[in-house]
């Protein structure tokens, strides 16, 4: 069988330009390289065909005229997908869609009754390697589908969807798709060339803005020290590659995993390898051993979940009161060279344009070198989403393409949504401003950062300093939400 996974279009700024940092989709990646080894896989990130979406499919999909084509979307990506799914069988009608990731996963049961469920043959929930694998062979009349887990498949035209997998033993995995069968190229992370590995999955804390539980339950497994060295090996050698993102949502869970871990990279000998990781404060405040471990190996940059400098709304997100460990967590970080991006959420029950205020003024007083703010959002199925419709408190209930952070989709019991969404941007053009980096982050990236400093940073200040005569701060406000309004409308897709 001819098999193509694809991952959608739809980006959202990290911290800089949206266009800055261009991701491959590792969850596609390890599907595909599950799949067995007799079936034709191609993998394809629209992400970096964002600007002919259309043209490009119709090109790919008449020339290997797949048998099945698995779509992989988040729920602020799933209106994308589905524009995807009716132009692919509008061009090849006689092939099979499959639908997975996290929107599937947790939905699965609405889509099947929904009107686009006419677009769509399959659905998996949950992980989906060896579901996809015996989905294929299935297809090849090798396997009755009923009696794969985590499937559904129509019968009669409607829906049946079988009981949910165990989760997978993650030593039996094999390594994901990074070669030629992948068709489109060009990830990046500013000036380098990117790449992604996973060491681990699943996360056992308990916030509950979350939706990781509904993937893997609230349980915690990594996969042997060995097959993520062949990761990293694969993209340090084969792929000539340096930069390395894990997408693990908390790697720190188990501090003597990390420390095994470390060891065996730095036995490697890498040269230059740099590694991105994500991780709680709790764990990097506590073990600060850990930390001159990671470092060590080649850890250069961490996401911190700050969330919140409020013990009120830490408490209302289902998290311990780790304000109080951010600075440790950041100092253990900088004493040992790594760079910290520091994530806060705005937006709980009881934010107002002070708290907001005082939120960005808690930032700065950590010491963070960088910063990744988002609007709570009341994803599917969560418990933050529940808590707040039984408070009246979601103002969008329904638009899940504004379900990416950027958006606010709640209000507070102080502020509407549109002033909430005003003061999230508001207040941190005027708390944190331009964005200068410490000399900890210069010595990572000295040329980008050179070019931010004395070429992009000046033109920045002159062209908004315009904008602001002209506009003042609500016109220039508005100008940029115009642009988030159009950052993933794919013109070439209106219509499907």
């Amino acid at each position: 069988m001819k098999v193509i996974l694809m991952s959608m279009p739809d980006v959202v700024p990290i911290i800089i330009h949206e266009t800055a940092v261009h991701l491959p989709n590792h969850g596609i990646a390890s599907v595909g390289g599950n799949i067995d080894a007799e079936h034709d896989v191609f993998l394809i990130d629209l992400i970096r065909k964002r600007r002919s979406i259309k043209k490009y499919l119709t090109k790919v999909i008449r020339k290997i005229e797949p048998d099945l084509v698995g779509l992989s979307a988040m729920a602020w990506q799933y209106d994308t997908c589905i524009k995807i799914a009716h132009l692919i069988k509008e061009l090849l009608p006689s092939v099979k869609i499959v639908i997975g990731g996290y929107h599937a996963t947790l939905m699965y049961e609405e889509i099947a009754t929904s009107d686009e469920a006419k677009w769509i043959d399959f659905m998996i929930q949950g992980e989906g390697e060896e579901a996809c694998r015996r989905l294929v062979n299935g297809l090849s009349n090798m396997e009755d589908l009923g009696d794969i887990p985590s499937l559904s498949y129509k019968k009669a035209g409607v829906f049946v969807h079988n009981p949910r997998s165990e989760n997978l033993d993650l030593s039996t995995l094999k390594l994901p798709i990074r070669d030629k069968r992948r068709l489109t190229w060009g990830y990046h992370m500013v000036h380098s060339k990117i790449e992604l590995v996973e060491t681990s999955r699943g996360c056992t804390r308990s916030c509950n803005f979350c939706s990781m539980k509904h993937m893997y339950g609230r349980t915690y497994r990594t996969f042997p020290v060995q097959r993520v060295l062949a990761d990293i090996d694969d993209i340090y050698f084969n792929r000539n590659t340096r930069c390395i993102f894990i997408t693990d949502d908390n790697i720190v869970l188990s501090p003597a995993w990390v420390m095994e871990l470390c060891d065996a990279i730095i036995a490697r000998k890498y040269k230059g390898l740099k590694l991105i990781v994500q991780a709680d404060c709790v764990s990097m405040a506590k073990n600060e051993e850990m930390v001159a471990k990671m470092a060590e190996a080649g850890f250069r940059s961490v996401f911190l979940g700050i969330e919140s400098g409020s013990k009120k709304n830490l408490k209302s997100a289902g998290k311990s009161d780790t304000s109080t460990y951010s600075k440790e967590a950041i100092e253990n970080c900088h004493k040992y060279g790594m760079m910290v991006i520091g994530g806060l959420i705005f937006g709980f029950p009881e934010d107002d344009k002070e708290s907001i205020k005082e939120n960005y003024k808690f930032f700065k007083s950590v010491h963070a070198d960088a910063v990744y703010c988002q609007v709570l959002t009341p994803y599917p199925k969560t418990e933050m989403r529940r808590q707040l419709l039984e408070q009246g408190l979601v103002s969008n209930q329904d638009n899940l393409k504004k379900y990416n952070g950027l958006w606010a989709n709640v209000r507070t019991n102080y502020l509407d949504a549109e002033e909430l969404q005003y003061q999230f941007w508001y207040q941190r053009q005027v708390e944190l401003g331009w964005w200068d980096p410490p000399a900890q982050v210069r010595s990572q990236g000295w040329a980008w950062i050179s070019i931010w400093r004395f070429i992009y940073r000046p033109l920045l200040k002159i062209h908004f300093r315009r904008i602001m005569k002209k506009y003042g701060w609500k016109g220039r406000y508005l100008r940029e939400v115009q642009r988030w309004e159009n950052m993933n409308r794919f013109r070439d897709l209106e219509g499907y």
